[in-house]
């Protein structure tokens, strides 16, 4: 398979089918990366789908001397936050208990489940540039370097930010969960 830059520039040379494995190489990352920071699927997928249409259309614009995956994040972080913004969301998120409850797992199961719930009820509390940070360091496993760049952030910036999430996580889950599991937590 072609790497990124020699995939871009057959598109923009014409051959838009190439296209196609741009989006299957990095559609499950966005769509996880939107799911994280709106906590809903089929919103997710929506602006997942947004966000390879704007890319496609703005390929020209893309930088060679960057990561394409920075560039794309960047794009999909903005148009996430553009979305939220017209949105104007409040509501907190709504885990179905259903999902919760299988009676089937053993109770450690069940016990993750809720943890995992509580987690992303967590991070759906915090401040949109706190949440973005810890997402894309904790879910996507983004270095600080990568996070900077993709953020257009300072290294230290970023750092902060992350020490912030971290902060306000741990007070988050202390105040459902109690202390224990919280270190567990957030050194996944």
């Amino acid at each position: 398979m072609p790497d990124d830059q020699e995939l871009i520039e057959q598109i923009l040379a014409g051959d838009h089918e190439q296209y196609r494995q741009i989006v299957d190489k990095y559609k499950g990352k966005i769509v996880g990366y939107l799911y994280r920071m709106i906590g809903n699927m089929p919103d997710a997928q929506d602006l997942a789908q947004d966000v390879f249409i704007k890319t496609f259309y703005r390929l020209h614009d893309y930088r060679p001397e960057y990561r394409f995956s920075s560039w794309l994040y960047r794009i999909a972080s903005n148009h996430c936050f553009d979305e939220m913004r017209k949105r104007k969301r409040t509501e907190q998120v709504e885990i179905d208990e259903e999902q919760l409850i299988d009676p089937d797992t053993p109770e450690t199961t069940l016990l993750k489940k809720e943890r995992d719930a509580e987690l992303e009820r967590s991070i759906m509390l915090l401040d949109e540039e706190y949440r973005e940070v810890f997402v894309l360091f904790y879910i996507h496993r983004l270095s600080y370097r990568e996070i900077s760049e993709q953020l257009s952030l300072s290294e230290s910036s970023v750092q902060m930010r992350l020490f912030r999430a971290r902060k306000k996580m741990k007070d988050s889950l202390e105040k459902t969960m109690g202390g224990g599991a919280i270190y567990e937590m957030l050194h996944v």
